[in-house]
């Protein structure tokens, strides 16, 4: 993938330094990876929505399938464009859904919009901060909440405290589910806090990552999904897709997630007081 291939697009955006890259994959004509700021962000193949080349977007796109019988229409919320991978999985596998995608950064939605066709169907682009969107819509208006938000590497604070979670759960119905990417290092110090952190709202949480990641061997990605009613969340079925990834996902769920909580405490907003990063634990 050379270098010269990408289409860049500096960010614009207030406050912001990001610059947005698209790189042909070879062997796949109509496949492009999505760089910000040299990190892959997303991976988009327009001739075949359903190929998920990453492995968080897979254990992902299993809660969607789980959210309803197959091919039924949802009402879904993205938090976080980026190359619109999911918005397109969904597109094509339930083609009567409804979806509304926030994307904050400027740079990267013109540059998306402009060289890969967005998805058909009934699709709506905000530009704006997650939570402030969130905030706005009216209660139990989703059956999926997708959030895969970053800033600087990191997902933002005020995204990820008891606060937020709240909000996302007055918008989702009451079968609604939601899920959440994660990044994070051994010992998933920051994994357990926020699957403590969303089990202080919901009462039925699970977390997906790999096995070479819950060993401590290997910084990657982690998924958690949570639903507003307990015993919604299909488990049986996101551990055989887990299992069955090329990347042998594992599912934590009840006693196994309790035992890889153990000691971690909800994260909340940051106090108008606090100077220093991140939230406060509850």
């Amino acid at each position: 993938m050379a270098r010269h291939q990408r289409r860049r697009a500096a960010d614009r955006a207030p406050g912001g330094s990001q610059v947005a890259e698209l790189t042909p994959v070879s062997g796949r004509p109509e496949a492009h990876i999505l760089y910000v700021d040299g990190v892959a962000q997303s991976y988009v193949d327009v001739a075949d929505p359903t190929y998920l080349h990453f492995d968080y977007v897979r254990w992902m796109a299993s809660v969607v399938d789980a959210a309803a019988p197959t091919r039924e229409p949802v009402r879904a919320l993205h938090l976080g464009g980026g190359g619109f991978t999911l918005p397109r999985y969904l597109a094509a596998t339930r083609p009567a859904s409804t979806q509304v995608v926030v994307e904050r950064d400027a740079a990267v939605l013109d540059l998306v919009r402009r060289e890969l066709p967005l998805p058909r169907g009934d699709l709506r682009v905000l530009l704006a901060d997650a939570r402030e969107a969130v905030e706005a819509e009216p209660a139990a208006s989703y059956d999926l909440v997708l959030a895969d938000v970053y800033q600087a590497a990191q997902m933002p604070a005020h995204l990820a405290g008891v606060e937020f979670a709240a909000e996302v759960a007055r918008v989702l119905r009451p079968d609604g589910l939601y899920t959440v990417n994660l990044t994070d290092l051994p010992p998933l110090g920051y994994s357990r806090v926020q699957a403590a952190t969303l089990r202080a709202v919901f009462p039925d949480v699970c977390l997906i990552a790999g096995r070479a990641m819950l060993r401590g061997r290997r910084h990657g990605n982690v998924v958690l999904a949570a639903a507003r009613k307990p015993g919604r969340l299909p488990v049986a079925r996101l551990t055989t897709r887990a299992l069955r990834d090329p990347a042998a996902g594992t599912v934590l769920h009840g006693a196994a997630l309790d035992r890889f909580v153990a000691g971690a405490r909800p994260l909340r907003d940051p106090r108008p007081t606090n100077t220093g990063a991140g939230a406060d634990p509850v």
